[in-house]
This record gives C-alpha cells, sequence and structure tokens, in this order.
C-alpha cells in the first residue's frame, strides 16, 4: 500500500527539528530511515532545494526554503508527484504559521512541535488520494518536476566517515554540474548589511554617471586625459563587485573583498582632483563598511548535533 509514513520539519543550517511527526511505526525499516533522516539533517545545507532519497522499499523526500526544510517518508510506490505537493502544503503552512524570526533563533528541539497537528491532518488526506482536491496543484507540480527533477542522492552517498557524512561533488541531476561553493548560504542579512549594500551600489552609480561626463569631456577636449574615464569605471565596477560579494558566496570570499576595498581606495587617490575631500572620505568610507559587513555575513556554520 502506498502511503506518507511521517513529516519532520528541520532547519537547513544546523539540522536542529523543528517539528516532527509523534505516530512513527517502531519497526526496524523505520528505525533505519530514521537514521537517514538524521544523515541527511546534516547536509542540508550542501544540498539542493528538492532532493529524493530511495531506501529500498521507503523513499525520502525534502525541499528547502527560507532556510528551513520539509522532510517525509513514504512507501516506495508513493507518486512523487504527491509526495512533494504534500511538502509544498507544509511549507507555505509553515511560513504562514510561525515567523521566520523565531525559527532561525529557536534553540530547543521540537519547540513547534504543535505543527504536528497540521501534519496530521494532511498526512491524513494524502493518504486518502481520492478525497484529494488539489488537481490543479498536482499539475501544476508535475510540470515543475518535468522542468526541474529533484536530485536523487544514494546510499552511498551518505556513507558516514568518524562520524560525519560525505557527498561528493558531482553533477546534480536537472541543474549541470556544481561545486559545494554555490549551495553555501550565509547568515541572515541585517540591517548594516542592507545599509552598506544601497550605499555601495549609489557610490557604483555615481561613478557610472561621472565616468560618462569624463567621456562627454574627452569628446568635446582633446588634452583631456583618458585615464579618468577608466578609473571612474573601475570605481563602478569595484562597488558593484563588492555588492556581488555580499550577496553570495565565493571562494576567496575574504581575500576579494579586500582586493574591491583597494581598488576602491586606488581609484579615488587617482581622481583626487576631481573629488573635494569629502567625496574622497565618503567613497572610501562606503568601501570599508561594505568590506566589514562582508567579512560580518559569513557562511552559516554547523551547531552541534541535535540527535534528530
Amino acid at each position: 500500500m502506498s502511503m506518507i509514513l511521517s513529516a519532520s520539519v528541520v532547519r537547513v543550517r544546523d539540522g536542529l527539528p523543528l517539528s516532527a511527526s509523534t505516530d512513527y511505526d517502531q519497526s526496524t525499516g523505520m528505525q533505519e530511515c530514521r537514521k537517514y533522516f538524521k544523515m541527511l539533517s546534516k547536509k542540508l545545507s550542501q544540498l539542493p532545494d528538492r532532493c529524493t532519497l530511495k531506501t529500498g522499499q521507503y523513499n525520502i523526500n525534502f525541499i528547502s526554503s527560507l532556510g528551513v526544510s520539509y522532510m517525509m517518508l513514504c512507501t516506495e510506490n508513493y507518486p512523487n508527484v504527491l509526495a512533494f505537493c504534500f511538502l509544498d502544503e507544509l511549507q507555505k503552512e509553515f511560513i504562514t504559521t510561525y515567523n521566520m524570526m523565531k525559527t532561525n533563533t529557536a534553540i530547543r528541539p521540537y519547540c513547534f512541535i504543535e505543527f504536528d497537528n497540521f501534519i496530521q491532518r494532511t498526512k491524513q488526506r494524502y493518504n486518502n488520494t481520492r478525497s484529494l482536491s488539489t488537481k490543479m496543484n498536482l499539475a501544476d507540480m508535475q510540470t515543475e518536476i518535468k522542468l526541474r527533477p529533484p536530485y536523487q542522492i544514494s546510499v552511498s552517498e551518505l556513507g558516514a566517515a568518524n562520524g560525519f557524512s560525505h557527498i561528493p561533488v558531482g553533477e546534480y541531476k536537472g541543474t549541470g554540474k556544481i561545486s559545494a561553493a554555490p549551495h553555501q548560504r550565509l547568515e541572515p542579512v541585517t540591517l548594516p548589511g542592507i545599509v552598506s549594500f544601497v550605499l555601495s551600489l549609489l557610490c557604483g552609480a555615481l561613478n557610472l554617471i561621472r565616468g560618462f561626463h569624463a567621456i562627454e569631456s574627452l569628446l568635446q577636449n582633446e588634452g583631456e586625459d583618458f585615464s579618468y574615464v577608466i578609473a571612474f569605471f573601475l570605481g563602478t565596477a569595484a562597488c558593484l563587485y563588492q555588492c556581488y560579494l555580499f550577496v553570495y558566496y565565493t571562494g576567496w570570499r575574504n581575500a576579494k573583498s579586500f582586493l574591491t576595498f583597494g581598488l576602491i581606495c586606488l581609484c579615488n587617490m587617482y581622481l583626487y582632483e576631481l573629488r573635494n575631500l569629502w567625496q574622497l572620505f565618503f567613497h572610501v568610507t562606503v568601501g570599508a563598511f561594505s568590506t566589514l559587513q562582508i567579512r560580518l555575513r559569513q557562511p552559516q556554520g554547523k551547531s552541534p548535533d541535535y540527535n534528530v
């Protein structure tokens, strides 16, 4: 018989269980699957946002969004489309019910255990497929899965060594070849980070405008120095790259941010004759502030194992 057996809600960055089914079976097969749940919870930040793990007669499916992952265990013959529609409903209800700030600051396991009431109601509805009234949602999910199929995790990829599981970097089905870095999540954005991002964009825009004015002046006066144009556009590129480094994780991120700040300083030193001291101070200060925010917004780390 095809059916959903259990479900859980887990925080992505550290695997902290926020809620879970309380009526799970105690059979040997189910206990083995719960071990897979634990291993997957430790690797969520390194996995795509939609995955499937086939473990013999059971399948584990999960989706991740906004730092929270929704996981479910079902029999191997349970329809894939229904499984991800079920997870999609859990996600929408959880986001609607709970403030994301609370989920990010939660320190106690299963602090949203009351969400199990909704899990149970939804599970019963999806286990009785004849009563489902979401044909349109099912059609939409079917199309989405065809366009972007879930990444298939093999049991061998979860092989633990010295207490840590290793998932080799390879090709994710439907997404092409990727490295671990694009899936590394950064810490939540803070207000100073938003301010630095906006100011960097402003400095980039100011440099761009002055660069175009320098081109106009160069065309009108043959004696103008073309190197000023280059300095303005390099300053624009440096500011925009700081914005990129703040938003996305890349290798050698901190070193790149310091080099970019150095380029901003050099450009402003060269433009000393075209800018007053306040303008120079503003551009260099914004560059330093943005570099600091890039340094402070580090990849999310792992907390101790919560034994999910």
